[in-house]
């Protein structure tokens, strides 16, 4: 786990002193769209987290908002849902902050909220853009090997399952997970009928990538 951040370093020692454990942690945003969705996602990817990173995730996710002030406690933020996103301009500032000391916004789109995400990272990084993240990228093989990228654990509307990223400084601040529903693959196998083992499995081992990853360094390239 080499390039530790300082932010990376102050959040899994200050967790780990309050619970005993790393939080993963789900963004809340405003906006109206169901932030909550896919309850047994996060639950789901730190038993994995610990058995194949060995990262002592906590069995329970953390609920952060933007101004809530916990922010520095969990490196990484996931976010995902159907609807709108809307963050207020301290909101992003505060965001913005948190990535550039080091943390990671993981988004993931569960079908609808790529329209308004994409307007809010522009507004949250009006010079940068999100850009597709290629096959040949680490993250794609920082554990497990996906010589194709992200699995498509969900059809949506057919196109394919594609990652983005906001660059800075040579690092990823933001993946966008898009047409693929990764999420959705984590929760408990039989929520969805129709989505076999494998798609889960497949699922996991690609939020594990994520996380390897990250505790790698976030590398852009």
């Amino acid at each position: 786990m080499r390039f530790l951040t300082l932010l990376l370093f102050c959040a899994l020692t200050s967790a780990e002193a309050k619970t005993g454990c790393f939080q993963l942690a789900r963004l809340k945003y405003g906006g109206g769209g169901d932030w909550y969705a896919g309850p047994t996602m996060l639950p789901n990817l730190a038993k994995r987290l610990n058995a194949d990173l060995g990262l002592n995730a906590c069995p329970e996710e953390r609920v952060v908002e933007p101004l809530s002030g916990n922010l520095y406690e969990t490196p990484v933020l996931f976010m995902t849902g159907h609807g709108r996103v809307e963050f207020s301009q301290e909101e992003r500032q505060a965001l913005r902050e948190y990535l550039r000391r080091g943390g990671l916004l993981f988004a993931d789109d569960n079908y609808g909220l790529a329209e308004s995400f994409r307007a809010e990272m522009q507004a949250l990084f009006p010079q940068r853009t999100l850009k597709v993240i290629t096959t040949n990228h680490p993250m794609f093989r920082s554990r497990y090997t996906f010589p194709n990228g992200l699995p498509k654990i969900h059809q949506h509307d057919g196109k394919a399952a594609t990652a983005y990223g906001i660059e800075m400084d040579g690092r990823i601040v933001v993946l966008f997970t898009y047409e693929c529903d990764l999420g959705n693959g984590w929760e408990d196998v039989g929520t969805y009928p129709d989505d076999p083992a494998e798609l889960h499995e497949q699922a996991l081992r690609m939020g594990v990538n994520v996380f390897a990853w990250f505790l790698q360094g976030a590398r852009a390239k």
